[in-house]
This record gives C-alpha cells, sequence and structure tokens, in this order.
C-alpha cells in the first residue's frame, strides 16, 4: 500500500511518545533562547560599530560553522553514543552562553570577542545539529516520523517567531545582558531531557568505525543513494529561489513598504505562524498529494510569495506573502527532511542528514548572494519575478527525481548474510579484501534480465562500502558469471553484512530466481 492511500498521520501523533514530547518541549524552549541570542547579538553589535560590514560579521560568524563541520559532525554521530554526544555539545553551548553573558553584564565585550563567541557558540550547534535529525527515529515508530519532522519544523518557527520578539522587551525592561543569561538558562532543560532520556541499544558487535574512514564511507552511501541524491537535487532547486525573500525582505520592507524594524520583525513573525499553521495541516496535503506533488505545491506557493513580496508597497500585501511564504517553506522543508530520513538506515543517518544540511545551507547562502547582486542590476521587484519563474521552472526540470517517505522501502538490517569465515590468522584491519560471487543462470537467455537486476545490487554494494566492483562472463561457458568488488579491510567487510536492509534482501531473492543453485562466494585477503 502506497503512503498517499494510508490514513494521514494526526499531527499530534508523535507526541503520544512520551520521549519525544519531553525531548520536543525541551528544544522549543531553548530554541526561543538561541532566537533571543541571535536577535540580541546583532543588536549589540550596532551598540558596539557603525561598521555595516562588521555588523553583517554577526550572521557570517553564526552560519559558517555548519559549512565547516557539518559532515564532520555527522561522522561523529554515527560513531559515538548519540546522547552523550548531545550532552557534551548542549553543555558546552550552556557553559559559553553563561560565560559571554558575565562579559555583556561587566561591559567587557568588543566586536571581535563577539563574533568569536557567536562562532564557537555556532560550531557547538553545528556539531550536534546531524545528531539532533538523527535521534529522532529513535523517539517515535516509524509511521510517526513524518509527523514528528512536522512537530519538530513548527517548533523551531514557534521559537523564531517567539524569540526575537521577547528578546526586545527583555532588553528594554532588564538590559542587554539579560537575553544572553536567560539563552544559557534555556538550554538547561534540553540537557535534563538527555540525561532523562535512554537511547535504544545498538545490535552490532563490531567496534565503531574510525572518523576517516566514517567520513570516505558516507560520501560513498551518498554517491550510491538514489534517494539520498534526488533529496538533494530536489532541495537545491526549492531553497536556492526561496532564499530570494529571506535575503531581500530587510530592503523591501526599508525601500519598498518604507516601514523599520518592527515591521521587519512582524512581517518574520508572519512568516513563523504562517509555517506554524502549514504543519499542522500539512500530514493531510502529504496523504492527497504525497511527497513530489506536495514539493511542486510548496514551489509554486513560494514562487506566488516572491511575487507578491516584488509588488508589495504597503504592510497588508507584506504579510499576506509572508503567510504563504511560510506556509510553503514548512511543507518543502519537512517533506525534504522527512526524504532524507527515509533514505538513510541508522548506520550512516548522522553522516546523510549532515550532507543534506550542508545542500541546505550551501543553497540559501549561494542563492541570498546571486540575488543580491540580481536585486542590485535590475531592482527588487523584477528580481523576485524572475526568482519567481525559476522557482516554476526548477519543478518540471526536477521532477524525474523522486523524493521518499517513511513507507516507501525497509532500510532496517536485514541479517540475511551469514558471517564469512576469515582464516585463522587474519586481522580485522588486513586488506584490502577481495570478494568473488560465482553464478550460474537456469537459462542463459536471461542474461540480460540478470545483468539489468546485477547493476542495481552493484549500486547497494558500493553504497554499503565496496569499491571496484565489476562483472564478468565466462568466455568458455555460456551463463556463467563471475562478480568482484573489493573493501578496504575484513573488518569493513564485517559491516558489509550487517549494511544489507530487508529492502537489500528482496532484491537478492529476485536476482536468485535467475540462477541454478546458490552462489559461490569466495574471500581473498591482501597478504
Amino acid at each position: 500500500m502506497s503512503i498517499t492511500s494510508r490514513q494521514a498521520p494526526h499531527a499530534w501523533a508523535p507526541f503520544k511518545y512520551e520521549a519525544f514530547a519531553v525531548v520536543w518541549s525541551a528544544t522549543v524552549v531553548s530554541n526561543i533562547g538561541t532566537w533571543m541570542y541571535n536577535a540580541t547579538a546583532g543588536w549589540l553589535m550596532t551598540n558596539l560599530t557603525n561598521d555595516a560590514f562588521v555588523v553583517s560579521l554577526v550572521q557570517v560568524a553564526n552560519n559558517l560553522p555548519m559549512f565547516m563541520f557539518a559532515v564532520v559532525a555527522g561522522a561523529l554521530s554515527d560513531i559515538v553514543d548519540k546522547r552523550r554526544f548531545l550532552l557534551a555539545g548542549e553543555a558546552a553551548t550552556t557553559a559559553l552562553s553563561a560565560i559571554f553573558a558575565a562579559l555583556v553584564w561587566f561591559n567587557d565585550v568588543t566586536p571581535a570577542s563577539l563574533l568569536w563567541f557567536m562562532f564557537f557558540i555556532g560550531a557547538a550547534g553545528a556539531l550536534t545539529s546531524p545528531a539532533w535529525q538523527a535521534v529522532v527515529p529513535e523517539l517515535v515508530r516509524r509511521e510517526a516520523l513524518s509527523a514528528a519532522v512536522s512537530a519538530n519544523s513548527a517548533g523551531i518557527n514557534v521559537s523564531r517567531a517567539i524569540g526575537p520578539a521577547l528578546a526586545g522587551t527583555i532588553i528594554g525592561s532588564l538590559g542587554i545582558a539579560a537575553p544572553f543569561a536567560l539563552n544559557a538558562v534555556s538550554n538547561l532543560g534540553v540537557i535534563g531531557a538527555l540525561m532523562w532520556w535512554r537511547e535504544p541499544k545498538k545490535t552490532s558487535m563490531l567496534p565503531a568505525e574510525r572518523f576517516g574512514s566514517a567520513i570516505r564511507t558516507g560520501f560513498r552511501y551518498a554517491r550510491y543513494s538514489p534517494g539520498l541524491r534526488a533529496t538533494f537535487a530536489r532541495a537545491v532547486a526549492f531553497f536556492l529561489f526561496a532564499s530570494t525573500y529571506w535575503a531581500l525582505l530587510p530592503l523591501v520592507v526599508r525601500s519598498r513598504i518604507g516601514g523599520g524594524p518592527e515591521i521587519y520583525g512582524f512581517l518574520l513573525g508572519a512568516i513563523g505562524l504562517g509555517a506554524v499553521g502549514g504543519a499542522f495541516v500539512m500530514p493531510s496535503w502529504k496523504a492527497k498529494l504525497g511527497p513530489d506533488r506536495l514539493v511542486a505545491a510548496s514551489s509554486a506557493g513560494t514562487a506566488l510569495a516572491l511575487v507578491l513580496f516584488g509588488l508589495a508597497r504597503e504592510p497588508l500585501l507584506g504579510v499576506l506573502a509572508s503567510i504563504v511564504a511560510g506556509a510553503s517553506w514548512i511543507a518543502a522543508v519537512a517533506t525534504l527532511n522527512v526524504s532524507a530520513q527515509a533514505s538513510l538506515p541508522d548506520w550512516v543517518r548522522g553522516r546523510g542528514l549532515a550532507m543534506y544540511i550542508t545542500v541546505f545551507f550551501g543553497s540559501l547562502t549561494i542563492g541570498s548572494a546571486i540575488w543580491g547582486q540580481i536585486a542590485s542590476l535590475i531592482g527588487l521587484p523584477m528580481a523576485h519575478v524572475v526568482a519567481a519563474a525559476g522557482m516554476l521552472l526548477a519543478v518540471p526540470l526536477t521532477w524525474r527525481w523522486k523524493l521518499r517517505t517513511t513507507g516507501t522501502v525497509d532500510l532496517t538490517p536485514s541479517m540475511q548474510w551469514p558471517t564469512p569465515v576469515a582464516p585463522q590468522d587474519a586481522a580485522e584491519n588486513e586488506g584490502p579484501v577481495l570478494v568473488t560471487i560465482e553464478y550460474r543462470l537456469n537459462d542463459p537467455h536471461d542474461r540480460e534480465g540478470f545483468l539489468t537486476a546485477l547493476n542495481r545490487l552493484r549500486r547497494e554494494r558500493l553504497r554499503d562500502g565496496a569499491y571496484s566492483w565489476g562483472i564478468f562472463e565466462d568466455a568458455a561457458e555460456s551463463g556463467k558469471f563471475l562478480e568482484t568488488f573489493l573493501v578496504d579491510s575484513w573488518l569493513e567487510h564485517l559491516r558489509q553484512h550487517e549494511r544489507v536492509t530487508k529492502a537489500d534482501a528482496i532484491h537478492q531473492q529476485y536476482v536468485q530466481r535467475f540462477l541454478k543453485g546458490e552462489p559461490k562466494v569466495t574471500h581473498f585477503i591482501a597478504p
């Protein structure tokens, strides 16, 4: 049964899982503190200097760590205990926030120290971001994952709408150091939730992967995973154009609407409210449209919002554009996030999500620079119209890349491969290992069908850790083939056995239909 024919999971479905409800509530409070901190940091920098370039570096210092550390963080989240890793990251964030709050309280902050603290706190957030996303499937069951991702996105947008407005009120009543102190306090709930929660035990008896090998294997998986590559392609097509209104909204408010920071904050809040509303109806939209059509509809909604932003000369039209943009944003972001999650088994989830985060932020950053330059050449209204046209054109151009849902394929381990027997004196780190598999066809006339099925098996081998794959046909005996592939080490080949999913097992059973008897598998270790 396809996902579109099932009853849509209710938006509140994930909250029946106690672990998700506790962690979600704690993270929303923490995110409110984070948005208060971000908004106050920008305001503090304007008190320290009038240099526009230095003021703009606040956002650079906040976002740069995501580019620098996302892939590294993804590898770490897959090879270490996620709960302990998150506890360490959140404790570091709390300590840095408290120290910085003290510096602000005693008026001992300079532009340089502000930027360094922004960078270090951003680095702590970047290092924990893939682990936070990878934890979601461990908090709920598969059928509730889509709604859980939407709830997480809604929580982020709720905090985005509340945090900056709350920061302004607190600065006026308690002083500019107060939001930084409250940011540190808000993180204590997350630490408490992580200490209370217990991560499910892993079934693998093998030692953790080495860091360098984990990164190489992650990139290899992404290269040979059709679902993950499709998610990347659709994400670039959406975020590259959706970045337009995020980048140009301050200019629209100042030069087109003629408003000040209050109007700008109000429109940002409207985007957040639109996203929250979209999150609660998104499960039913997704059930009716499916993930591909939902992202296409989100692209159309974003294109409409871009045109409205381009035409806006008064706040009312800007609010309408913001609400449409927010609802479209949450539908696309949540659907793409679920597709990334559904394309990843547990053993590589952190690394795959880190690559998705890199594509996400990279597209937003590049798009912001492009549309800022275009707006300076052709003006704000035309820049928005051109971006809207590009957004609509990207839909048919990327339509062949199909997104996944949580019910598409079963990526849980099949454990069907028997553990191979190593030579008596073989060490786990010895290698490379050459694996050969001899096939004999029932009917030599099935040659083309067999080779087509084996080509998909090739992607599975390479995705799970093999390299230098090949298939050879016996020149003297019709219907006899030899598959070969190399693996870095004997230990990596043992991991390869554990990485075979139930979806892979179904395809391997299909390949078996072409064969006469069982394939003959041989392992050779480089001396």
